[in-house]
């Protein structure tokens, strides 16, 4: 398995992860809960792919983000976009841009 995959089920187990808004508003739309994203997290094999994403509004203008896409326990697919922050010595995932249910 991936290292920073295990990096980031390792924050979800240990309850450090954030979703942001709009991640929070898909799940809904799809029907989905906080916990279909973490258990298609902490299911997935792997990191689906990651790409370098650039915005002029941040300090930090590049970062990682890590497309994830994993069952829950009932099956269904569940698409996800975040990435790991540090703050304080604590790596938090953080579900920056989506979680919603994959498209098969």
């Amino acid at each position: 398995m991936d290292e920073t995959l295990k990096r980031i089920k390792r924050a979800i187990i240990a309850g450090h992860y954030q979703f942001s808004f709009k991640a929070v508003v898909e799940l809904d739309v799809d029907g989905l809960s906080e916990s279909d994203a973490l258990e298609s997290i902490l299911n997935a094999p792997k990191i689906y792919k990651t790409i370098r994403s650039t915005s002029p509004q941040r300090a930090r203008r590049r970062e990682y983000l890590h497309i994830i896409i994993g069952d829950t326990l009932d099956g269904t697919p569940v698409y996800t976009k975040g990435k790991l922050v540090a703050s304080g010595g604590i790596e938090t995932y953080y579900f920056l841009v989506s979680s919603k249910r994959a498209l098969t």
